[in-house]
């Protein structure tokens, strides 16, 4: 599938995701490619039919995008709840795991999505897998010792990298984290590796999502579907 045919079906989904949003509603907006097409929806919806809803981003870029539609944006500490939150995913599987956080911003992402009541994402169908893995993993690491860490990781047969930008320097997260990729190629025990992970010190999340997610919308070529979780 090239560029152009992969954009479309993100597209396809964040414009079938915008319908989920509400007058009135507390919405979480979360970051990467396919929620860029949902916020650009979004836009339009307020421009166009009145849409009036409040905004919590998972990233700075995200809330840029959406300030300038003149969505409201508020801190997610000045909400006592959030109705929906739509994201993207880098993997999922038919059990509802996903990985996300190739864009960095897992920790943000996760903090908004466990305070939702609802969770959908929104990806192409490339990213529908049977087993999580292929995508390498990104786990949040503190800078102090991260090098300590990543030895760690490696001790375990996780195969981190240190994530860096186009010149070379450590990726740095909105919390001015790092953030290690473990590649893995296949996940086959994501709740024991979940909890290795969120208990090793140095490490702030993980990018593992584990029945989290409600619902999926998958961009087909046949048009949306919607992959919904029985056990949520």
């Amino acid at each position: 599938m090239d560029k152009a045919q992969q954009d479309a079906l993100k597209k396809a989904a964040g414009i079938e995701a915008a319908k989920l949003i509400q007058n009135g509603m507390i919405a979480g907006l979360g970051t990467g490619s396919t929620v860029k097409f949902l916020v650009d929806e979004l836009g339009r919806r307020v421009k166009e039919e009145g849409l009036e809803f409040t905004g919590v981003t998972t990233s700075r870029r995200t809330q840029e995008q959406a300030e300038g539609y003149g969505i409201k944006i508020v801190d997610i500490d000045d909400v006592d709840h959030i109705d929906i939150t739509i994201d993207g995913a880098d993997e999922v599987d038919k059990n509802f795991n996903g990985i996300k956080g190739g864009g960095a911003a897992l920790l943000w992402e996760k903090i908004v999505a466990i305070n939702s009541n609802q969770i959908v994402w929104i990806v192409d169908e490339s990213k529908v897998v049977d087993t999580i893995g292929q995508f390498p993993l990104p786990v949040e690491v503190i800078p102090f010792g991260a090098g300590h860490v990543i030895k760690k990781l490696e001790a375990k047969g996780y195969q981190p990298t240190l994530r860096l930008d186009a010149e070379g320097k450590p990726v740095r997260t909105d919390e001015n984290n790092y953030v290690v990729d473990l590649h893995l190629g296949r996940i086959e025990h994501p709740q024991d590796l979940a909890e290795d992970l969120i208990t090793m010190v140095g490490v702030v999340e993980h990018g593992l999502f584990l029945n989290m997610v409600d619902k999926v919308i998958v961009g087909d070529p046949n048009g949306p579907r919607v992959m919904t979780n029985a056990n949520k």
